[in-house]
């Protein structure tokens, strides 16, 4: 049974999440729609990565198996057909093994979280980003984010309804910029991770806010870490400024092919 791989841009305000829900507007449930218009169904499609509600995929990847060999450019067309007016959108389209997995195979997902620093309420980039009226400090939200690179018990910061085994993860890299955005400036947190527990950069990203805005000093981030206690978490930010950016693996589906 032939196989593909998709990779997936789409606008989390309109879902909620990822996951197929009964009743409700899914991702994979819309991907799984337009797919049944093309072959019979039922179909059933595999992840990177499961976002939660409103957040969006700048590069999701998943995986699909279909009864007959298609072109993967005349798929990815007739997908985009179907998909339409949701605001999903399947950039390419490359066959893969039938052991690949979107999910399974991957080594390491990419996040994004943008938060916007202005007064005025948000109009074009509104339910794209995180909006503060105040003014940070990325130098501190640098040092209180050393603490948490590498491997550590992150169980301060996942979500008490994580079904992950353990909450031993490893961020490889937590970076933070500030930029001059086009609607006003901007704090960008740019996270690299083999996996993510459930709300794990929410967590982060709203706890170093309470450190940029001057109501945390740095050292009190490692001190939440270690506590390994929800409760030492800072507020968990909104879900409209995180992005899942994107997805590696050992050899890149979508790369050259030899």
């Amino acid at each position: 049974m032939p196989r593909y791989a998709l990779k997936v841009e789409y606008h989390g305000a309109a879902f909620v999440g990822w996951q197929r829900q009964a009743d409700q507007p899914s991702v994979q449930g819309a991907i799984e729609a337009a797919l049944g218009r093309l072959e019979p169904g039922p179909h059933t499609i595999a992840a990177a990565g499961r976002t939660d509600a409103g957040v969006h995929a700048l590069a999701q990847v998943a995986h699909c198996n279909l009864a007959r060999v298609w072109d993967p450019f005349r798929l990815s067309e007739a997908l985009n057909h179907h998909l339409k007016p949701l605001p999903v959108a399947i950039l390419t389209c490359v066959p893969v093994t039938e052991d690949w997995h979107a999910r399974f195979s991957a080594i390491e997902r990419r996040y994004l979280f943008r938060l916007l620093m202005r007064r005025a309420p948000a109009t074009l980039s509104a339910g794209l980003v995180w909006q503060v009226q105040h003014r940070l400090d990325p130098a501190a939200m640098r040092a209180a984010a050393t603490h948490l690179i590498g491997r550590h018990d992150f169980t301060t910061f996942r979500s008490s309804i994580c079904q992950a085994a353990s909450p031993v993860k490893t961020l490889d890299a937590l970076e933070i910029e500030q930029i001059d955005g086009p609607t006003g400036p901007e704090i960008r947190f740019h996270l690299r991770a083999r996996s993510f527990l459930h709300n794990q950069v929410r967590s982060i990203v709203g706890t170093l806010e309470r450190v940029g805005v001057g109501a945390w000093p740095p050292d009190r981030v490692r001190a939440a870490l270690a506590a390994r206690d929800r409760a030492a978490c800072g507020p968990v930010c909104p879900p409209q400024g995180l992005y899942l950016a994107g997805v590696s693996y050992p050899a890149d589906p979508f790369g050259p092919q030899d």
